[in-house]
């Protein structure tokens, strides 16, 4: 068990962010980046495993390159992204972790803009939620808390009585950054990050129980 388990902890909602944690879409995003990447000369190896978890937008700007608008690539990709889902598949037991949580207590909250993210869930087989933050909703991305402090303020809720899922270093400091606790989900990723969080594999690896107040509490499964 992690120093910071969530084990034995009520919590008001829980925040997903979507990209490697509710949902694996890593095949087509390292396909389109990777192509994009080699258009302009950079090298992929390198470049695209910094892309996850952060808005194209800011990855792009990141470069510093002049030549580009930071505006018009993340278009470009946005468009190649809606048109490749091929292999974007649900993370193990999340639609069924999902499906057990009432809509009110949770939210999913991805650096992705709405169109993609709606297209994203759906190749998947999980269902839009009613609460969702995306790119378009806040003016700074991930690893700013912005996005998770709006996700449990539509929900009614201080973020620091939410539990984020998370995958990527730039979500996972977003989540401390909001002061809310934090699950780390691996199945994307090949070795587990060096964190103190709970790290999981698969959803089936945690039992939901429902308080009579309303609030949520893990346990691990049994």
């Amino acid at each position: 068990m992690s120093s910071l388990s969530p084990f034995g902890k009520p919590f008001d909602a829980f925040l997903f962010d979507m990209d490697g944690t509710i949902l694996s879409s890593i095949a087509a995003t390292e396909r389109v980046w990777g192509a994009w990447a080699i258009r302009h000369g950079i090298d992929p190896v390198t470049f695209v495993p910094t892309v996850h978890g952060v808005r194209a937008v800011e990855t792009v700007r990141r470069l510093g390159l002049p030549h580009l608008d930071p505006e018009h690539e993340a278009k470009i990709l946005l468009e190649a992204e809606i048109a490749d889902v091929d292999g974007v598949v649900p993370i193990e037991g999340a639609p069924e972790f999902l499906a057990s949580l009432p809509e009110e207590r949770w939210a999913v909250v991805t650096s992705a803009p709405l169109p993609l993210a709606r297209r994203r869930l759906e190749a998947a087989g999980l269902s839009v939620p009613r609460n969702i933050v995306t790119a378009e909703d806040v003016e700074r991305g991930k690893p700013s808390p912005e996005c998770f402090q709006l996700g449990a303020k539509r929900l009614g809720f201080d973020p620091r009585n939410c539990l984020v899922f998370e995958d990527a270093a730039a979500g996972i400091v977003a989540g401390e950054t909001a002061g809310a606790s934090v699950v780390v989900v691996t199945a994307t990723h090949p070795h587990a990050p060096k964190t103190s969080h709970l790290c999981i594999d698969s959803y089936r690896e945690l039992e939901l129980r429902m308080e009579t107040s309303g609030e949520l509490m893990l346990q691990p499964a049994r």
